[in-house]
């Protein structure tokens, strides 16, 4: 993906270079295997938030704008922590949503920083990666920057 290398190549540190390409290089093989998720990304009211489409689609998820059509649904929006979220959420949820109905929902801490430093970025594609695909990664930021809400 010509834009993540972009981002990468954008580090002067050929150190850091090298093992943002190599982070960058697992999540990308593992994924070029697997069936591309259907994701929706809904903000605090229930309006559905394009910031994390890039991230989404380079992690392997298909955008869906309609949660009745999404396999993952995610929680995020600017300036909103996961522990707000988690008293908000429910009220938000549909019983016949098929992500509530197989409990694939996730809350992601605002970390729009990601937008503009390759280091938060490439954390935030292996975040998604590990939300899209559990089982097949794990990065260990489960709880920090991001968690799985169950109802």
């Amino acid at each position: 993906m010509s834009f993540l290398n972009a981002v990468i190549n954008n580090v002067e540190d050929e150190t850091l270079r090298e093992d943002l390409q190599d982070r960058v290089d697992i999540v990308l093989h593992k994924i070029k295997f697997m069936d591309k998720v259907p994701v929706c990304c809904l903000d605090t009211q229930n309006v559905v938030n394009p910031l994390l489409n890039v991230l989404i689609e380079a992690a392997g998820g298909e955008i869906q704008y309609d949660p009745m059509q999404a396999r993952v649904l995610i929680y995020h929006e600017t300036q909103v922590s996961m522990l707000d979220f988690m008293g908000i959420v429910p009220a938000l949820l549909e019983n016949e949503w098929p992500a509530v109905e197989f409990n694939r929902l996730y809350l992601m801490e605002d970390n729009s920083a990601f937008l503009s430093d390759p280091e938060s970025f490439v954390s935030s594609l292996e975040d998604m990666a590990e939300m899209l695909y559990p089982g097949y990664f794990v990065f260990g930021n489960e709880g920090k920057t991001w968690t799985s809400f169950g109802v």
